[in-house]
C-alpha cells in the first residue's frame, strides 16, 4: 500500500470523525475462561484459543502462554503497525524493519517474597531495526509520530483510568 492509498482509504473516516466524535469511540473486548484442571486462563483472540498460564519463574510449566509475553507481544505488533502506516503516510523509504520488546520483572513481587519488590514492569524497553538510508531527522520523526500513535505504548505510557469488579 502507497501513501496515496493509505489516506485514501484513512480520509472517510477521519472526516466522519471530525463531524461527529462519537463515532470515533469504540469499546474492543477481550474474554477468558479460567482452566478448571490448572493455574490458566483459556483466551478468545478471535482467531484461536490462547492459553495463558504461570510463567515458569513462578511455578508454570512453561508450556501456557506467560501473560507478561503476550503484553510486549501486543507491543510489538501495535508498534510495528504504527511504524510501518506512518512510514507508509511519510513516503519514507524503508526496506526491513525489526521490532523488540524487552521488559525486566522482579518475581519476587509477584510471589509476595519481598514487599519492595514491585509487581510488573520495572522497565520496558521497545527498539526498532530499521533498513533505510532516510536522514536521521526523517528517522527521529518516524519514530516520534509512532511513539505518538502507537495505542498500546500510549496506554502503558499514560495509565488509563481501570476498574475491577465481580459478579456472582
Amino acid at each position: 500500500m502507497d501513501a496515496t492509498a493509505l489516506k485514501a482509504m484513512q480520509a472517510p473516516l477521519k472526516d466522519a470523525y471530525r463531524e461527529d466524535a462519537g463515532r470515533a469511540l469504540i469499546t474492543l473486548r477481550a474474554r477468558g475462561a479460567l482452566d478448571d484442571q490448572s493455574i490458566a486462563c483459556k483466551v478468545e483472540t478471535g482467531r484461536a484459543l490462547a492459553v495463558a498460564g504461570l510463567h515458569p519463574a513462578t511455578g508454570g510449566s512453561g508450556l501456557e502462554l506467560c501473560s507478561g509475553d503476550m503484553l510486549l507481544e501486543a507491543l510489538v505488533a501495535c508498534a510495528g503497525v504504527t511504524l510501518k502506516a506512518v512510514a507508509t503516510a511519510l513516503e519514507f523509504r524503508l526496506g526491513n524493519a525489526t521490532v523488540e520488546a524487552e521488559g525486566d520483572l522482579d518475581f519476587r513481587g509477584t510471589l509476595g517474597v519481598a514487599r519492595d519488590a514491585p509487581v510488573g514492569f520495572r522497565e520496558i524497553r521497545l527498539k526498532f531495526a530499521l533498513d533505510t538510508d532516510e536522514p536521521q531527522e526523517r528517522i527521529d520523526s518516524l519514530l516520534k509520530l509512532t511513539e505518538r500513535y502507537c495505542v498500546v505504548l500510549q496506554t502503558i505510557n499514560n495509565k488509563p483510568l481501570l476498574s475491577v469488579s465481580a459478579e456472582r
